[in-house]
């Protein structure tokens, strides 16, 4: 069994075809509440993915998150073929865990074609470069002067590698007047392999790690106890162009509002060139502890 990082999140994406339509994901035994919201979702594209030809990369996905699901257990995720047309593909996955369904994605996927024109905003604000920037390990290690166990293990099992732009705040007092904005650099600690599916399904899982950070900011620091019970609700993504998630790719997020216990959070993801790769939106539950 590998103990690199990156090549478990290819493992962990690796369905395994029990039937037509239907496939079975590992659930890592983890020491979380709930399995990561992420790894549903990235599995639920791979077995979407799995039950198209192949040559129409999936240009946008919405999802909801119904149930927490249990780690350790496998999750079944049953795939309806909604459409195949002439230029675009629909499925919709139903994830299932002990008779009950967790999660589900609808998925839609395009033929490439050449567009009559094209435009986009560039990124909101310059940003470091991320070999400049310390690791968020690294941050936490500075502060604390040694990473607890807990943070250590799940340090070690990271298949990301994630660099925050602003220094994490750690008191009340930094955390005050805050604004509900955050911007991360990430790349896989590994290589992912040239599978673009991988790769799209990779930063799915990525998509869903830092994005209610921006939420939090105004509230309390990111990192130390927690006073809240926070759970993604829905998670959409729109993919713009082809991207390697084993390649840097910057991660600028911000929260809207924060309302009736949700709060809503957006997300755009560059590359170094300041291109713009995926576009995400994202709701949370945010409820006292």
């Amino acid at each position: 069994m590998t103990t690199n990082p990156a090549e478990r999140l290819v493992d962990l994406l690796d369905l395994e075809q029990i039937e037509v339509n239907i496939f079975r994901g590992r659930s890592p035994q983890e020491s979380l509440q709930r399995v990561f919201g992420g790894q549903v979702a990235g599995q639920a594209l791979v077995a979407a993915a799995r039950t198209t030809d192949g040559d129409r990369p999936v240009h946008s996905l919405h999802a909801y998150f119904l149930r927490p699901g249990r780690p350790g257990v496998p999750i079944v995720y049953q795939v309806e073929r909604v459409r195949d047309g002439r230029s675009f593909t629909t499925r919709r996955v139903t994830a299932v865990q002990q008779g009950r369904t967790i999660f589900n994605l609808t998925a839609s996927f395009h033929q490439p074609e050449q567009g009559s024109f094209e435009h986009q905003l560039p990124p909101a604000r310059k940003v470091p470069d991320p070999e400049s920037l310390p690791t968020v390990t690294d941050e936490i290690r500075e502060h604390l002067g040694a990473l607890p166990e807990q943070l250590e293990r799940m340090a070690r099992r990271q298949p990301f590698d994630i660099r925050y732009v602003d220094r994490l705040r750690w008191t009340a007092e930094e955390v005050k007047d805050a604004e509900p904005r955050s911007a991360v650099w990430m790349r896989a600690v590994g290589p992912l392999g040239d599978d673009p599916v991988v790769h799209t399904c990779a930063l799915t899982y990525a998509s869903d790690m830092t994005l209610l950070d921006a939420v939090r900011i105004p509230v309390e620091p990111l990192w130390g106890p927690r006073s809240f019970d926070i759970a993604s609700l829905d998670h959409a993504m729109w993919f713009h162009r082809p991207f390697r998630a084993d390649e840097w790719f910057l991660y600028d997020q911000e929260s809207p509002i924060a309302t009736g216990g949700r709060g809503l959070a957006r997300g755009r993801i560059y590359d170094l060139e300041g291109r713009l790769l995926v576009s995400v939106v994202q709701e949370g539950l945010f409820r006292a502890l």
